[in-house]
């Protein structure tokens, strides 16, 4: 099919939106925008318009292009995979509904990649860096086997709460875009791992390993780059509490601080032969 069919006649009678959509081919590739233009329909988010295109890649300008490529899943705001930038702000693509993005007339949609991770192809990144930030505080739980440890310990109606809306991240990445702090080639780990280690460190089970878990925000990267410029907890798509999760560890971090500096204290008097 030639560019000249490739495209269907466009109706003046049917509303449409277009999409400026970034590309690249590859990590190390060049990038680029294509144009779109996707029929209206009332109740369409983001990716239901990128699937519209997918069907049809033809660009405005008459040219068949590869499909675009984007990560999805749940289509629902549970995966997080779909984040992505719309007209410039950290968004999922699966609850931006058109309705809400656009106003009268035939506006232009611009979609693009995070920038604070690499790029795959076109809006797909990668997000090594938050499942490596999440191995560093050890977020998980450690338990002896998968035998029937018997119930667990109690807990109090407010942990519980509070435990539930952490435990609700979907590892987007949109406070990592979002946080100036954050660069594509730093190391800091950002406000879902720190979160997600308070999490972790409030289960009557996980607070076994709870200092570990603050050590881990401890060093290089660590909490103490954080700048309290509060852009995550703006954007976060579960409204999770994590300028209270960044205040609440900061202040496990510093009263480890503060024992390990006795500690060593007395470990040197003892040492000495002075009183202990």
């Amino acid at each position: 099919m030639d560019n000249a069919t490739a495209q269907a006649p466009v109706s003046t009678n049917t509303k449409h939106v277009t999409f400026r959509i970034w590309r690249q081919d590859g990590p190390d590739k060049a990038g680029r925008y294509d144009e779109f233009r996707v029929p209206y329909g009332k109740g369409a988010n983001v990716v239901s318009c990128l699937m519209e295109i997918q069907r049809n890649p033809v660009t405005t300008d008459g040219r068949r292009v590869p499909p675009v490529i984007w990560d999805a899943a749940c289509l629902e705001e549970v995966c997080g995979s779909c984040a992505m930038n719309i007209n410039g702000r950290v968004r999922m693509a699966c609850s931006a509904l058109i309705d809400r993005i656009i106003g009268d007339g035939e506006p232009i949609i611009t979609l693009e990649p995070m920038k604070k991770f690499p790029v795959t192809r076109d809006l797909a990144v990668d997000r090594s860096r938050m499942f490596d930030a999440l191995k560093r505080v050890k977020a998980w739980i450690n338990i002896d086997g998968t035998h029937n440890l018997g119930p667990g310990p109690r807990q109090s109606p407010g942990d519980q709460t509070v435990m539930y809306k952490l435990s609700t991240c979907i590892t987007c990445g949109s406070c990592l875009e979002a946080c100036p702090q954050v660069t594509i080639d730093n190391d800091f780990i950002g406000a879902a791992s720190i979160s997600q280690a308070r999490l972790f460190n409030m289960n009557p089970t996980g607070k076994m390993n709870a200092e570990e878990r603050v050590r881990g925000l401890m060093g290089p990267g660590g909490i103490q780059d954080c700048g309290k410029a509060q852009n995550c907890v703006k954007v976060c798509p579960k409204e999770i509490p994590l300028t209270t999760s960044i205040a609440v560890m900061n202040r496990e971090v510093t009263k480890q601080v503060i024992k390990d500096i006795f500690f060593d204290q007395e470990d040197e008097k003892k040492s000495a032969g002075g009183p202990a």
